[in-house]
């Protein structure tokens, strides 16, 4: 039986542990064929970015038409865009090209405090790309931001601004916990379905770089692989979380270590 195939639209991580590297490794983790698509280049270490190089957008243009004319995509991951050109060659390649399952990760900011994205690319990341997805997986602080809010602080602020990035137009939103508070981080899953709370114990670790990326390509994989967006979250959340709790086991760099992608295999 051939693989599914799921495709990262993403910036490049030099350490391995975000980005387009670890949304491979996701892939492969899952049994999912991985392609790619680099939106930009970064310097960056487990202690944080040194430098962006932006790939030009008609790059970018041809690299999703090599792959979408060639291989049969069943998932998409956008992750890091960089820049207001990048994301509209990917808005029309995604037109071009129609994929089924769009999963949009809104990387923002890196986990180490650095911008990714251009501010004027903000109001293009909302018109030209949320409309697009399938899922949006912002965590708190990104939700904040798409909607020019405060950070919600309880679960009825995180309901209402999950409502009110489903009105941009995307099927479903994950809104990410881990940046809360309390014992357990939990997710909220809203759609058309409802909400979904999925509650899992927070872990103390440093080890946490590319969490969100890796997250946001799991739900790819599982969607690739043909899970509803429930499952494939369900089943990415439990994968992620073990990710997580067997970090410190890698030793990975001196600042915030990668999780462990492939902690089921060794």
């Amino acid at each position: 039986m051939t693989k599914p195939i799921a495709l990262t639209i993403a910036g490049s991580d030099s350490s391995g542990g975000a980005g387009i590297q670890a949304d491979l490794k996701t892939f492969a983790a899952f049994g999912v064929y991985g392609a790619s698509v680099i939106t930009a280049l970064t310097a960056q270490n487990t202690r944080g970015v040194t430098g962006i190089h932006a790939v030009p957008a008609e790059f970018v243009t041809a690299q999703i038409d090599a792959v979408f004319s060639d291989l049969d995509v069943k998932a998409v991951k956008i992750g890091m865009v960089a820049q207001l050109a990048t994301i509209d060659a990917i808005a029309a390649g995604l037109a071009r090209w129609s994929p089924h399952h769009i999963v949009l990760d809104p990387v923002m900011v890196a986990s180490s405090g650095d911008r990714l994205l251009a501010t004027e690319a903000v109001e293009a990341l909302r018109t030209k790309l949320i409309p697009r997805a399938w899922l949006i997986t912002p965590n708190l602080p990104e939700a904040a931001a798409l909607l020019d809010e405060p950070l919600a602080s309880s679960e009825t602020a995180i309901a209402r601004q999950g409502q009110r990035l489903l009105s941009m137009g995307c099927r479903a939103v994950l809104i990410k916990g881990g940046h809360g508070q309390g014992a357990e981080s939990t997710d909220y899953l809203f759609s058309g379905n409802g909400t979904v709370a999925l509650a899992a114990p927070r872990i103390a670790t440093e080890n946490t770089h590319g969490t969100g990326c890796s997250l946001s390509s799991a739900i790819a994989a599982g969607l690739a692989k043909g899970d509803d967006i429930e499952t494939a979250v369900r089943n990415a959340k439990l994968w992620i979380s073990a990710a997580i709790a067997a970090a410190d086991a890698l030793g990975v760099g001196h600042g915030h270590g990668p999780i462990h992608h492939f902690h089921q295999f060794y």
